[in-house]
């Protein structure tokens, strides 16, 4: 079908979203603005391909932002909703489910030894850094610039994201009292981190994403986390690592597997709701004993641990304690980030410096000359140039990220073929600047 037609079906589409919805989008990372594009609208999907309302069909990259790391409708996690599904949708009351969830999710992160459920990624940093100020009895938190850490107004400072790609260093809306609550830092910048403890003596938490994936893709640097890690133990701070992102995805046990780090609160969402809304927040025991019922720290919500997101996350969590997915994972992420790289040199005569970011998982193309390890060095990057690859991108069958600020995901169900066709389509665009 015309490329025409898929356009004018697009369009009727978002001039009527626009009417009722703001900007026509109900996420702003939905909405293509960056690259002057209008947004695609999704019919269906499947394994890693996803399909428009005019049949047009894309090799996706986006994977709803990360859960779908088994591809779409997994055989396994259909059957799990399916079954759920014939008893009900939500109760407000305790189910089996949750107790299986909290079991695997303790199980798979050391780090975890009581979990509570939430319904998004924002309610659990929400209620880790309310956490956090009452275990340590102290108000700041340090975070750093370009980690997102959902929309909660004390975590909506320098954030990444959303706010990356428009441009925002942060919301209206937000108290000028509450901001001057939370410090924001270089990321990889220890020395930073060490001269704000030294000038404040309030800090209640340190907040960070350990695998920056809302900057574009950032790994950090050797001895960055251990050295949060020991900053944080010596001035009664609690280390937060916010792995909404990488939890269940570069690893079965997070980043904080892959590095040998144990914060004290991890937040996860994405991976353990199977493609639906959900989220979690857990630690040590001593810590979630805090959490009411048993504790003064109150947190709460009526479709927390809801009975279809924890049967699709126990579905998908149950495939991935075995390690053949993350082996395919990192294959294939592999295989990309290398034929990526490949296009380096070519990429440099059209005058597009680009560098290629990876870990299990997740990558990011930066159009820029030197190696992105903050957020700083990410906004040099060319956006000229990556509003014009990703438009050939799409032209060709790929559905990639559209924001220079934002991690692409890969699942296990991408084929070698997908690969080579989505490194294949990166040439194109490249050779057409």
């Amino acid at each position: 079908m015309s490329q025409t037609i898929h356009i004018k079906k697009s369009h009727r589409l978002f001039e009527r979203a626009k009417l009722f919805i703001p900007g026509g989008v109900n996420s702003p990372a939905r909405s293509c603005q960056a690259v002057g594009a209008m947004p695609v609208f999704i019919k269906s999907a499947d394994g890693p391909y996803i399909h428009d309302v005019d049949g047009e069909s894309y090799i996706d990259y986006v994977g709803s932002w990360g859960p779908m790391i088994l591809g779409h409708r997994h055989p396994q996690v259909m059957e799990a909703l399916e079954h759920a599904l014939a008893f009900g949708t939500s109760f407000g009351a305790p189910c089996a489910a949750e107790v299986e969830m909290a079991e695997l999710v303790c199980k798979s992160m050391q780090s975890i030894e009581m979990v509570r459920m939430v319904s998004s990624g924002t309610e659990a940093t929400m209620s880790a850094i309310r956490l956090a100020r009452a275990y340590a009895k102290k108000s700041t938190i340090v975070k750093f610039d370009g980690c997102y850490h959902g929309h909660a107004d004390s975590l909506l400072v320098k954030a990444g994201s959303g706010l990356a790609t428009l441009g925002i260093a942060s919301s209206a809306g937000v108290p000028e009292e509450l901001a001057q609550l939370t410090i924001s830092l270089p990321f990889n910048n220890l020395e930073a981190v060490k001269k704000i403890f030294k000038e404040n003596k309030d800090i209640a938490a340190v907040i960070l994403e350990p695998i920056v994936g809302n900057s574009g893709l950032i790994l950090p640097q050797p001895g960055f986390l251990e050295g949060l890690r020991e900053l944080c133990t010596a001035n009664g701070a609690l280390l937060i690592f916010d792995e909404v992102m990488t939890g269940f995805r570069v690893a079965l046990g997070g980043a904080q597997q892959l590095y040998k780090i144990k914060p004290d609160l991890t937040c996860l969402g994405k991976i353990i709701g199977g493609g639906l809304p959900v989220g979690a927040f857990g630690g040590r025991k001593e810590i979630m004993e805090m959490v009411a019922p048993l504790g003064d720290v109150y947190q709460a919500g009526t479709l927390s641990g809801n009975p279809l997101a924890m049967a699709a996350g126990v579905a998908q969590l149950k495939v991935l304690q075995s390690p053949l997915p993350y082996k395919r994972l990192e294959a294939s992420t592999v295989r990309l980030a290398e034929g990526l790289k490949s296009l380096s040199e070519k990429a440099k005569s059209k005058n597009a410096d680009m560098q290629v970011a990876h870990v299990t998982g997740m990558i990011t193309v930066f159009f820029t000359k030197e190696e992105v390890t903050d957020f700083e060095k990410a906004k040099t990057c060319n956006l000229e140039v990556f509003s014009k690859v990703w438009h050939v991108l799409m032209q060709n069958g790929i559905y990639w990220p559209p924001s220079q600020f934002e991690a692409a995901f890969l699942s296990v169900v991408h084929s070698k073929e997908d690969i080579d066709n989505t490194i294949k389509a990166f040439e194109t665009a490249i050779s057409q600047l």
